[in-house]
């Protein structure tokens, strides 16, 4: 017998397939789906001849395509900030963040470092002056914090963030205000005189001891530096913020410190004070007017008397402000410090980033390990931290998993037949999963979509779990056969499937070509001891041969196609005119037995291992394999009527135990649960949330409306806000912490100064020199007009008033006083936090020129931005944040109502507001999903009733993955309905193949769900094991979130789907299954296929009277395979039923071939 010629060599005389045009369809009711599966069979047909044809080619440039893709990642770029990270692209939040940053920058005003002091015994009252003097340790220790970079020494004073430091028109006291002037630290220190210690300025007057905080009484301070210069401006202002003695005058912790004031109030006594009186109230920094510190900013776990005195506390908190990176750089810009350094935003940033890395380790170890109180560190920077390590790829976890699924499926594909072996093919195809996965990643970096946790730790796996399946579905199908996440998961997917669909069938052909030149699997360079029993038929047309007697395995690749017949509308597969047949070489052992399927079930299953030889039997060991364990242990089984009630029933509880889960999924995600357990920071978040539920939220008004005359509108919306339940009001002696309020209040103070001024005769029309500094203030103002024209008139120093009765400004004066606030009053704009844009103008105040040019002041810009700060509290629960959430959109939208654009801004809305709508949004997007799998199944399978089948089990599947993630307490996030809706998709990988597989079989309803198991139970099993193994990696994770939120979801989502897949599906289709699309025609019409004349050269096939129990089989575009041993219990055809099947060439010009 001549050697074939080698793969990929065609003969001269083939022609490639053209593009199919509409096959003649006769007329019947499956007329349309019947021209469909026709036609794309016909292409993927064409496809595959010519990836056969030039496979090497095909290879080449695939491996060169995807190589030059995975050059991108170079490129690659992991995205760590949470608002990119959380926030919905496009949403109401993105837009509000937009327009905050677009108005004041892309960073807060300051970053706080949080220390949280907790007793080591749990319940312990921690307001004594011992726990308190170890909180001071650990504070001091903190702020005691230097740093070394660029050749500069950076500690706390340099970058604190430093309220409203005045300006001064004295030089030297200007200079000495500017290095003593403190840091913004909220800590309950404040309370005592040791709070003075964590500041760490200074300053020099000669024949003075350094004046620092711990000493410095700045109303005696004053006094003697009255008779040299003039401070009344200074002392004003000192006045009004209400400053006092500052520290000096406050109880000194350890009356026994030798530093301990005398001013101090317990100094002679030498009593320790009262720590719960003390603190009850809060405390203030050095401004009791602009600086006080509410008792839930610094106490954690607080216990009152029924008359509401504190009486214990469990936690304290400091909390320490910097500056913000760019704060820090136009701080020293210009600086004789920094000039010779090159300063830049990245190196300030870099400062402050080390600084706080040095700060949190130094807190955290200030106290011995015995002691009875715990420190908890935590900072900007270290969450920073956290989300960096949690997005770095683990090269040893991607490693080891990709090397365990090369191990996976060399074992796997790996036949005791060297001829069957496809080891090499399962290492090339992992491989090539591979590359396709790092190509799409690749072409993402390219795309400009940046990388993120999810990116880098759980889509390398899971992407070459779901990649795999389709690796194996194809090789099993091949062998079978007889050889002749989001957009980045979209992309990723996208790139597989391209290797799948045109990279992978090359590989199979150059193993085909290994297997057709006798060569060892994997070790192709060595021959096989193994006996040829592979033949190879090129796809050329077929000639006007008989099939040969004892040929029981027969390919070719010759284009068929399959219609319906109008007389019995049965599946008819058109064969070319032609047929060229090459028979195997007569070996009495190869006889094999086959089963009918139809024409339609092509690369659906395997065989191999299940075919009993004539003559030699190997051992059970090397016989056995899923598919024989599917045909004759697991379908028998499975397909008894007491075993589908059993199922049915086990199946039916888990939906109930499901729904009942469902009810308990709560919808949250904390940082605990993304952080490390058992880690600091770990530790730290779990006393923040338990202790200091606190959120810092602001009210921000927008541009549009005209502040001046919306007044009124802005102090309603200010007091609807403040009702809500969440905010925390402020003390009853202290107003409104608001830029509005702190101006009005601040314009009727001068009102009052120039009142008093005009009534005592020191202000008059004509002069105001002799008046106080609030009062001539308030005579430039009232002379105001805004008219360009006539800018002042002199006339309503008496017929106007800074603010009227209402409480209200009058618009005309409103953003000239603007200015003269900001300008005026630093303290108090800066504790308002107003942050307005545009930014006033600066305008500096001289009571002693009386040129017209000082009295005329410059109109603020309209107000396009501003905000009011407030406090959320008590915010434990999702369910907490969503009430807030909603109270203050309710508020916002009201204010709308009265033309006030408003919106709130802060943590809570930018991370918890997508819980608002949620459920709605993730029942809606998998409501619409089913429907689209449905349309799609429907589509591609040509059969509605089994679409809804389908779709009917995988909307069990969504709601049981939902119920255990209640029983297992995940709560629902963004992620978990990514992963729910997901599981859509994952499950058809494990429903449709075997639906298919039951479409296009015959016989009843359990000999057809019996045959969909046979052929698919094998490549879906080993799909679902090559899942598990790429998300066997997570759970390596140093992540519990990745562990608990993946690792655990996706298993459980696999184990479901292969349990609905190879269990559930086929019970309800041999239950409910529809009817076949394929009929014996053999059977019902057998003068189709009985013995004719030839006509027009073309070929029938018929069963010879030889060949009573081997039918042949002729594999086209699809595979047709005639009775193979029945399964155990299923219906048999009588053999003296049987039409007789012979070779025989019919006048025809166009005839059909039948199954």
């Amino acid at each position: 017998m001549a050697q074939p010629p080698p793969l990929g060599e065609l003969p001269p005389g083939y022609i490639s397939p053209a593009r199919p045009t509409a096959p003649q369809i006769l007329a019947g009711s499956l007329k349309t789906p019947l021209w469909l599966r026709a036609y794309f069979q016909g292409l993927l047909f064409s496809l595959g001849c010519g990836i056969q044809k030039h496979c090497g080619k095909v290879l080449f440039l695939g491996l060169l395509a995807f190589g030059a893709l995975a050059l991108g990642l170079r490129v690659a770029v992991i995205e760590t900030d949470l608002e990119q990270l959380w926030v919905e692209v496009g949403s109401r939040v993105s837009q509000e963040l937009h327009y905050t940053k677009e108005k004041l920058g892309e960073e807060a005003a300051y970053t706080s470092q949080m220390l949280i002091q907790t007793p080591r015994q749990e319940g312990e009252n921690i307001l004594t002056p011992e726990a308190l003097g170890l909180h001071l340790q650990a504070a001091l220790t903190a702020s005691k914090v230097q740093v070394s970079l660029y050749g500069k020494s950076w500690d706390l004073n340099k970058i604190c963030y430093k309220s409203g430091v005045p300006l001064i028109e004295n030089g030297m006291i200007e200079r000495m205000i500017e290095k003593l002037f403190p840091c913004v630290i909220l800590t309950p220190l404040d309370c005592f005189w040791e709070g003075a210690k964590l500041q760490g300025g200074s300053a020099y007057l000669p024949g003075r001891p350094d004046i620092q905080w711990t000493n410095l009484d700045p109303e005696q301070l004053l006094e003697e530096l009255g008779p040299f210069v003039s401070l009344e401006g200074f002392r004003q202002l000192l006045d009004k913020a209400q400053v006092g003695q500052a520290y000096v005058g406050r109880p000194c912790l350890d009356p026994d410190d030798l530093h301990c004031p005398p001013s101090a109030p317990n100094h002679h006594n030498r009593q320790a004070p009262n720590v719960a009186q003390e603190l009850s109230g809060g405390c203030h920094g050095f401004s009791h007017k602009f600086m006080h510190w509410q008792e839930e900013l610094l106490l954690g776990g607080m216990v009152r008397d029924p008359q509401g005195r504190l009486l214990r506390a469990e936690a304290l908190q400091s909390t320490f402000l910097l500056m913000s990176p760019r704060q820090l750089f136009e701080h020293f810009r210009g600086d004789y410090q920094t000039h010779d350094i090159g300063w830049s935003e990245e190196q300030a940033s870099r400062v402050l980033q080390t600084w706080q890395r040095r700060f949190v380790q130094l807190a955290q170890e200030a106290l011995p390990e015995n002691a009875s109180q715990q420190i908890h560190a935590f900072s900007p920077t270290t969450l920073d931290d956290i989300l960096h390590a949690f997005s770095e790829v683990s090269t040893a976890r991607v490693v080891g998993g990709y090397l365990l699924m090369l191990a996976y499926a060399c074992v796997t594909m790996l036949r005791w037949d060297c001829a069957q072996s496809q080891g090499a093919v399962g290492l090339a195809g992992v491989l090539l999963v591979a590359l396709a996965v790092a190509s799409g990643l690749g072409l993402c970096s390219l795309l400009g979509i940046t990388f993120n946790a999810a990116t880098t730790q759980v889509l390398p796996f899971l992407a070459l779990g779901i990649g795999v399946d389709d690796i194996f579905l194809l090789a099993h199908a091949f062998t079978e056969a007889p050889p002749g996440t989001r957009l980045q998961a979209a992309i990723v997917v996208g790139c597989n499937f391209t290797a799948v669909m045109l990279v992978f069938p090359a590989v199979l052909s150059l193993d085909l070509h290994r297997r057709h030149c006798q060569r060892l699997d994997v070790l192709c360079c060595f021959s096989s001891p193994c006996s040829a029993r592979v033949i190879q038929i090129l796809p050329q047309e077929l000639g006007d041969r008989t099939v040969p007697v004892g040929i029981a395995h027969l390919t070719t690749t010759v284009q068929a196609f399959t219609h319906c017949e109008a007389s019995s509308q049965h599946v008819v597969t058109i064969l070319p005119p032609q047929a060229q047949l090459v028979p195997p070489p007569s070996d009495p052992l190869s006889s094999e037995l086959f089963s009918p399927v139809g024409s339609t079930r092509d690369l659906l299953g395997q065989e191999e291992g299940i075919r009993p030889k004539a003559a030699r039997k190997s051992l059970p060991c090397a016989r056995w394999n899923l598919a024989h364990f599917a045909r004759y242990q697991f379908a028998p089984l499975l397909l008894q009527t007491h075993a589908k009630a059993m199922v049915l029933m086990f199946f039916g509880a888990l939906l109930g135990l499901s729904l009942y889960g469902a009810t308990l999924v709560q919808d949250g995600l904390a940082l605990t649960d993304v952080v490390p357990r058992g880690t600091k920071e770990h530790a730290f978040l779990s006393a923040q949330l338990r202790y200091f539920s606190l959120y810092e939220v602001a009210l921000v008004t927008q541009g549009g409306f005209d502040y001046a005359h919306s007044q009124r509108a802005l102090f309603d919306l200010h007091q609807r806000f403040s009702s809500l339940k969440a905010v925390l009001p402020p003390p009853a002696t202290q107003a409104p912490r608001t830029w509005l309020h702190y101006y009005r209040n601040w314009l009727q103070g001068i009102q009052a100064a120039f009142d008093q001024d005009w009534a005592s005769g020191r202000i008059t029309y004509h002069s105001y020199r002799n008046g106080s500094e609030d009062g001539a203030l308030a005579y430039k103002l009232l002379i105001q007009t805004g008219n360009a024209q006539e800018p002042l008139d002199f006339s309503q120093l008496t017929t106007r008033r800074l603010v009227d009765k209402e409480g209200l400004i009058p618009p005309e004066l409103f953003y000239m006083g603007l200015t003269v606030w900001v300008s005026s009053d630093p303290l108090g704009l800066a504790a308002s936090q107003a942050n307005f844009y545009p930014p006033p103008p600066e305008w500096l105040h001289d009571k002693y020129d009386t040129t017209g040019e000082n009295l005329r002041i410059p109109a603020a810009q309209p107000l396009e931005f501003a905000q009011f700060p407030f406090l959320l509290r008590g915010l434990q629960k999702t369910a907490d944040f969503v009430e807030a959430i909603q109270g203050a959109r309710a508020a916002c939208t009201e204010a709308g109502q009265a033309g006030v654009h408003a919106y709130p801004s802060g943590s809570p809305f930018l991370f918890w507001e997508q819980y608002l709508g949620l459920r709605r949004c993730f029942l809606l997007a998998v409501g619409i999903l089913l429907v689209c799998t449905f349309l799609v199944c429907a589509l591609l399978l040509l059969n509605p009733w089994m679409a809804g089948l389908i779709v009917l089990v995988l909307a069990m599947m969504t709601v049981e993955l939902f119920g255990i993630m209640g029983f297992l307490g995940i709560k629902l996030s963004a992620i978990p309905v990514v992963i729910l809706v997901a599981s859509v998709g994952i499950g058809v990988e494990f429903t449709v193949h075997v639906a298919l597989g039951f479409l296009t079989t015959q016989g009843s309803r359990n000999l057809r769900a019996a045959h969909a198991l046979e052929h698919t139970f094998a490549p879906v099993t080993d799909g679902a094991v090559s899942t598990l193994l790429g998300l066997l990696m997570l759970a390596g994770s140093n992540f519990d979130f990745i562990i608990r939120y993946f690792f655990v979801v996706l298993t459980v989502l696999t184990l479901l789907g292969l349990l609905h897949g190879l269990v559930l599906l086929p019970v309800l289709l041999s239950i409910l299954g529809p009817p076949p699309e394929v009929v014996q025609m053999y059977k019902e019409s057998p003068q189709v296929l009985s013995p004719a004349t030839p006509r027009g050269g073309t070929l029938r096939w018929g069963v010879t009277p030889t060949l009573p129990q081997n039918f042949a089989r002729v594999t086209t575009s699809m595979t047709v395979a005639l009775h193979p041993p029945p399964l155990p219990g299923a219906y048999i055809h009588p053999t003296s039923t049987e039409p007789i099947w012979s070779p025989a060439v019919t006048p025809a010009a166009n005839s059909s071939a039948t199954e």
